[in-house]
């Protein structure tokens, strides 16, 4: 009688066995079994380069600033060829809180400053917080004063 037991579950595993490898509707890698989790999908961080500022050295006249003080370096957030296109570029800025201030520089370009400094590092730390403030602002540069 116990051989007989054996022998039916002998017979019963291995049919059982081959079952599992002709079909394998109960393979652990099926995402059907309730014994498989799926790992979360996470995305990998991927690290923005920090972009170069750029940096142009250019003789310059003011023309709008609030103060006229003379500075040695500027945030530049916009070039213009038309004076109006500036005024209304400043006009925008201004709506989102910048003090923007009109420069003209030697070959009859306007260029749009939102700061300016006479420290090189402070202009420096001002173009990066745009840049990181604001994703449309990307391409803001410095400007240092020629004399």
């Amino acid at each position: 009688m116990h051989k007989l037991l054996l022998g039916s579950v002998i017979v019963f595993s291995l049919f059982s066995c081959r079952s599992l490898q002709d079909s394998g509707s109960s393979s652990f890698s099926d995402s059907e079994s309730p014994y498989v989790k799926e790992e979360p999908k996470v995305k990998p961080i991927v690290k923005k380069e920090k972009k170069p500022i750029v940096v142009k050295e250019e003789k310059i006249t003011i023309v709008e600033d609030i103060d006229n003080k003379d500075h040695k370096y500027y945030v530049i957030i916009g070039s213009f060829k038309v004076l109006n296109n500036a005024k209304n570029y400043k006009n925008t800025l201004s709506e989102e809180g910048f003090t923007p201030v009109i420069l003209e520089n030697e070959s009859g370009l306007y260029r749009v400053s939102v700061a300016a400094y006479n420290i090189e590092t402070d202009a420096r730390t001002k173009v990066d917080q745009i840049r990181n403030t604001y994703e449309k602002y990307n391409d803001t540069w410095l400007l240092i004063r020629k004399l």
